[in-house]
């Protein structure tokens, strides 16, 4: 990442790999030395796999950006119909296609709760206080929010997860090869595809980074209240954000690369690809 983009990011933003990496190791070290941290987790399962604390980690994490998203704005995003018809493509059919029953139950808890939540805050406290004073006062205040439930949510998975990353490193290696080469090629062919259609830098940029990206914490939440934590799914969701972050802090470089060979006109990266990032 260039020097003047990261100095702009704060302290927790400019070094979130290594928070996320040791809130990693602290969940997994505390899994083995501490083995009835998962059956107290556990006892605060709701129903037969819904647990209240990774559920409540994933809802506030989720709250803050989608309160930030100008909802008002939205009218604009169904005007350009080509960039729009490509996202959905990009995300709904070249990306994988599941099941829909207790996984729309899941993205409704763990998405659309949130997601309702933002734009309700949006709605009410624009009209109240005004645009300024929500994007400037209320804002910064709420946006913490969402890095500290990521690490608690990191924390509590990798803590029920520990034992088995430990003893199946080779298992961990299955998983993460070929989610480094989705990333990569998603990115890449989103590029180009963006690029195709007449994209500028910004939305190019952006549809990249979010094709390339995993909602992790949504797939961490279905693949629990669908599977079980126990089950491998659940591992195999863990395990996401091991490969994800850094791969996609990486991929920051590869845009501003193609920013300044194929985009010599355009300005710094979007602002929604590099907070994905």
């Amino acid at each position: 990442m260039s020097d003047g983009i990261a100095k702009r990011l704060s302290v927790l933003d400019r070094y979130l790999t290594l928070w996320i990496f040791l809130a990693m190791a602290v969940g997994v070290a505390l899994g083995r030395v501490a083995p009835g941290v998962a059956a107290l987790v556990d006892s605060f399962n709701f129903g037969e796999t819904t647990s209240v604390p990774i559920a409540l980690g994933l809802i506030l994490m989720m709250y803050p950006p989608l309160a930030k998203v100008r909802y008002e704005e939205l009218g604009d995003v169904f005007r350009n119909w080509r960039v729009l018809g490509l996202s959905l493509v990009q995300n709904w059919v070249i990306g994988p296609i599941l099941t829909i029953g207790r996984i729309a139950e899941s993205v409704f808890i763990y998405l659309g709760i949130p997601f309702l939540a933002g734009m309700l805050t949006r709605f009410v406290l624009v009209k109240a206080k005004g645009r300024g004073w929500y994007e400037q006062k209320f804002i910064p205040k709420i946006s913490p929010i969402t890095f500290v439930a990521l690490l608690f949510t990191i924390l509590v998975m990798f803590s029920l997860q520990g034992e088995k990353i430990v003893e199946k490193p080779l298992d961990v290696l299955k998983i993460g090869v070929p989610l480094l080469i989705y990333f990569l090629v998603m990115f890449l062919v989103s590029f180009y595809m963006s690029r195709k259609v007449g994209a500028d830098y910004a939305k190019t940029a952006t549809l990249s980074f979010t094709a390339a990206s995993n909602n992790f914490e949504l797939a961490i939440a279905v693949a629990v209240a669908v599977f079980g934590i126990n089950h491998g799914a659940a591992f195999a969701a863990v395990i996401g954000p091991l490969v994800e972050v850094p791969v996609l802090i990486g991929l920051v470089n590869v845009a501003l690369f193609f920013q300044k060979r194929y985009f010599a006109a355009a300005g710094p990266v979007a602002a929604g690809a590099g907070e994905k990032a």
